[in-house]
């Protein structure tokens, strides 16, 4: 996105797919990152990132889709690979650089948030 263009907000389904796309991209191609979302817990992008893009509709649309327990699935990838504050960090700012890049507005604010919520909370939730 270039200067002076307007940044969508994250107010519709498609943004948020498109997000969701933009994030995974980025995650995907990080050394850290990507090894835990590989080959760890071995994610299927054509069935992971549809679920993704479920919950956080769910999350700033109050879409309903989504229905699966975020903290047990985190707990059985934390028991295969313990994950580290530097993981969680580093999650939340690809996040919030995604966010900024190519969103604007109150629900991109808003998810910006959430995930700082998110991310602190799974942190403190798979601790010893």
């Amino acid at each position: 996105m270039t200067a002076g263009q307007h940044k969508p907000d994250l107010d519709s389904r498609e943004s948020i797919e498109c997000f969701v796309d933009l994030f995974y991209e980025r995650l995907l191609a990080d050394d850290l990152l990507a090894p835990i979302f590989i080959d760890v817990a071995e994610i299927e992008l054509m069935v992971h990132l549809p679920h993704i893009k479920d919950y956080w509709c769910k999350l700033l649309l109050g879409e309903k889709r989504y229905q699966r327990h975020t903290m047990n699935i985190h707990r059985q990838l934390h028991a295969k690979r313990p994950l580290q504050s530097i993981d969680f960090q580093r999650w939340l700012n690809f996040f919030i650089t995604t966010v900024d890049a190519n969103f604007a507005g109150q629900k991109a604010q808003r998810a910006k948030e959430v995930a700082a919520s998110i991310s602190a909370n799974m942190e403190q939730g798979l601790a010893p």
